[in-house]
């Protein structure tokens, strides 16, 4: 096989990406990563790890402020030293984009960084140092990713108008600042600046913040978060914003009708994605529905040879979604060239995890109450309030609860719904629980280690049927 001709071409090297080739790689197939950028893409890079370095920062510097309740002294004012902050997270990208590169070279893929687009369903061409080079391939795999969405009237410019890019590498904190959508990208922000001192307003122009999540569980978020100083806006909407060297106007209609203009120093803009798919060669290629790749369950796309994957592809537009797609998609290609040994299994989109890292945390899997009724379920229903829970009493975090929605009929868990300290490490038990098809009878079974915070779990399913103990 010539050197510019491989079995794969990855085209993104984010986290489906570069778990695609791994995959790929692992298979026996010769494989090569195009990426444009950085290696680990979004992510890695200036989404979900960097993001979390951030709000770690923020939650120490929290418990910090309230050593008091611990019995503990801190002498003098707690200071974020804001560049301090910043440098920390990008050192923890660095170290996870260095982690990717070594992890191609351990399983021989081949990187060729620059521009790639694609001339045919497996044949590209990649604009970089070297110029311009040619490159075909059995299988492409498009993993381009998306984007923020910028508002209609006014373009981030990196300064008063940030999105999620800017907002992960300030100059300063700011004063007041407006968060434009309250989806998990926008409230981790707001909950990162307000714990950082900032005066924080959130519109939302749905009835309620993260309007994904249950019902109950945005309720219990948009009480905390008020509590914790936040302005929140729901049904309302951002009709324009003037930007000026010293901050922005923003004219806000609010949920009664009436517009007023707002003042503040800076504004995140955190609307929602758009697919990176243009200028790529995809247009005679595939079915596109708003610029995401239509596939099957399995990553094709309707030309043959042809696949996609993660955040060019239609929601949840979350990293482990795409890695899974990575994967399901390498083994589906390795089974088409006469791998035997492989089985791949189409996602389960109703077992993918959301997780959302604000000040309580958020995760959730399956269906809400709402939407399990709206499929025709007779629903059981269990909540268990953290306050109810020895470990997160000891831990001074008893804000927050677990719910459980079930089958009435069959016993199958529909959903499961957290809210509280620590809640996106306990999901996976749920989201094992939906994966093996488990019923009320194995989980209300199941031992559950003393003290956790997870025996909320156990307790929210007892509850679903009565059999609630420590409430």
């Amino acid at each position: 096989m010539a050197d510019n001709s491989y079995d794969v071409i990855v085209l993104g090297s984010g986290p489906g990406g570069y778990v695609a080739a791994i995959r790929c790689a692992q298979l026996g197939l010769k494989t090569a990563i195009v990426e444009r950028e950085k290696l680990g893409g979004i992510c890695l890079n200036w989404g979900c790890i960097p993001t979390k370095a951030l709000l770690r920062s923020a939650e120490i510097k929290h418990f910090m402020e309230h050593a008091g309740d611990y019995g503990l002294k801190v002498a003098g004012e707690i200071e974020a030293d804001l560049a301090a902050v910043v440098k920390r997270s990008r050192g923890v990208a660095s170290q996870l984009n260095k982690g990717v590169t070594g992890l191609m070279k351990k399983n021989k893929i081949a990187v060729h960084m620059g521009e790639g687009v694609l001339t045919g369903p497996t044949s590209l061409t990649v604009k970089g140092e070297k110029g311009e080079e040619k490159f075909t391939a059995r299988h492409v795999i498009v993993a381009t990713g998306a984007r923020a969405r910028d508002l209609p009237f006014a373009k981030a410019d990196g300064k008063r108008v940030w999105t999620y890019r800017h907002a992960m590498v300030p100059e300063e904190v700011p004063t007041k600042l407006l968060v434009i959508g309250s989806g998990a990208i926008g409230i981790e922000f707001a909950s990162f600046y307000n714990d950082m001192g900032a005066e924080v307003t959130v519109v939302e122009m749905l009835d309620r913040i993260v309007p994904v999540e249950d019902h109950e569980v945005s309720a219990f978020l948009q009480k905390s978060l008020t509590k914790q100083g936040m302005k929140i806006m729901t049904g309302a909407g951002v009709e324009d914003l003037k930007v000026s060297d010293s901050g922005v106007k923003a004219k806000i209609k609010a949920k009664d009708g009436k517009v007023a203009e707002h003042d503040f120093s800076h504004c995140i803009v955190a609307i929602g994605i758009r697919p990176n798919t243009e200028n790529v060669g995809l247009e005679k290629l595939v079915e596109m529905d708003r610029g995401f790749i239509q596939i099957d369950d399995y990553g094709r796309t309707k030309s043959k040879g042809l696949w996609a994957i993660g955040d060019c592809t239609p929601g949840p537009w979350l990293a482990h979604k795409a890695s899974h797609e990575g994967v399901t998609a390498a083994e589906a290609i390795a089974q088409e060239l006469g791998n035997k040994d492989v089985h791949p299994h189409p996602m389960n989109r109703d077992a993918i995890p959301g997780c959302t890292y604000c000040h309580p945390q958020i995760a959730s899997v399956g269906l809400t109450e709402a939407k399990a009724k709206e499929a025709g379920y007779e629903v059981k229903v269990g909540n268990f309030p953290f306050i109810g829970n020895g470990k997160a009493i000891a831990l001074g975090e008893a804000e927050g609860f677990t719910k459980t929605v079930f089958d009435a009929k069959t016993g199958e868990l529909l959903g499961a719904h957290m809210i509280g300290a620590e809640v996106t490490e306990m999901i996976q038990g749920y989201t094992i629980g939906k994966t093996l098809e488990t019923t009320e009878a194995e989980l209300m079974q199941t031992v559950f280690p003393h003290p956790t915070i997870s025996e909320s779990m156990h307790e929210s399913v007892l509850d679903a049927h009565d059999r609630v103990i420590h409430i």
